[in-house]
């Protein structure tokens, strides 16, 4: 069990702001942590790792990280940690990164079979794809086992068709290591595939705590449906005015009317949404 009580002042994205922390994890749960961009997500692992100091309690099991008189260096913390940068040595092969961490061959090629590199484990970190490096920081951070894995938006900057085969070997490793993870995210399919339990931080607060059906759908049932996307454009055909909406990474078009045309503005968010449907599921063939 990870029991986390934690304060610090932070300067969000509205100014000062309070995070304030308290909650417990139980041993092999998958965590997506969620919220705007300033809510104090990132700044929360980094205090879990050790990486930034706090006031309050940090405890694993039977073993304390941090209390009002002790802070347990980030060396001596068994975690994991995953960057969005990969954070690799440049000037050492696939397989010396992974031993850097521990002098564990038999583990380090085990883990590189799992994420099908162990046939580039004598190769450069330069000469790799991004998803490939990115697979490479995922095995050296399981390479001391931890007890907790932490992972910053590891997965923002591939393409869906990669992060969809990264999210299965990260769901592959989370199992078969059994280890604690928690990972920030604001992919809604990622966090629904990969965890157990989602925690939505606002400005320095949880203010959302349970699974993702519960947290992330907006609707049930037959209940309207809704989506949450960007205004593009707004243009005149005819007598009727369309707005072009960005969702994910499609276009749509929604007819609006003359007042919402006058209203909207080009840039901001807004929701895309119908009171009575009958969806229909059909297969991408692209």
């Amino acid at each position: 069990m990870i029991h986390i009580q934690i304060e610090k002042l932070l300067h969000g994205s509205n100014g000062k702001m309070n995070l304030n922390v308290n909650l417990e994890i139980k041993n092999k749960d998958f965590v997506a942590l969620a919220g705007v961009s300033g809510s104090g997500k990132t700044t929360l692992l980094r205090i879990l790792a050790g990486l930034e100091n706090a006031k309050g309690k940090i405890k694993i099991d039977d073993e304390i990280w941090l209390d009002e008189k002790f802070c347990l260096s980030p060396q001596k913390r068994k975690i994991g940690f995953v960057f969005q940068d990969y954070a690799l040595f440049p000037n050492m092969s696939i397989l010396d990164n992974l031993l850097y961490v521990k002098k564990d061959k038999e583990l380090a090629y085990h883990l590189l079979e799992i994420t099908e590199l162990k046939e580039l484990a004598k190769r450069l970190p330069n000469s790799l794809s991004g998803g490939q490096k990115q697979r490479v920081s995922l095995c050296r951070a399981m390479m001391n086992r931890p007890k907790l894995l932490l992972m910053d938006e590891p997965l923002s900057a591939l393409d869906p068709n990669m992060r969809t085969k990264l999210q299965n070997e990260i769901l592959s490793l989370h199992k078969e290591f059994e280890t604690t993870t928690i990972m920030v995210s604001h992919d809604p399919s990622e966090i629904y595939r990969l965890s157990n339990r989602v925690l939505i931080l606002n400005q320095g607060e949880i203010v959302k705590d349970g699974q993702a059906k519960d947290v992330l759908l907006k609707t049930t049932g037959s209940a309207k449906f809704s989506f949450e996307g960007e205004l593009l454009d707004i243009k005149k055909v005819d007598v009727i005015y369309i707005a072009i909406v960005a969702i994910g990474q499609q276009l749509v078009e929604v007819i609006i009317s003359s007042d919402e045309a006058k209203t909207l503005i080009i840039g901001q968010k807004v929701i895309v949404s119908t009171k009575a449907f009958s969806p229909m599921i059909t297969q991408n063939k692209a």
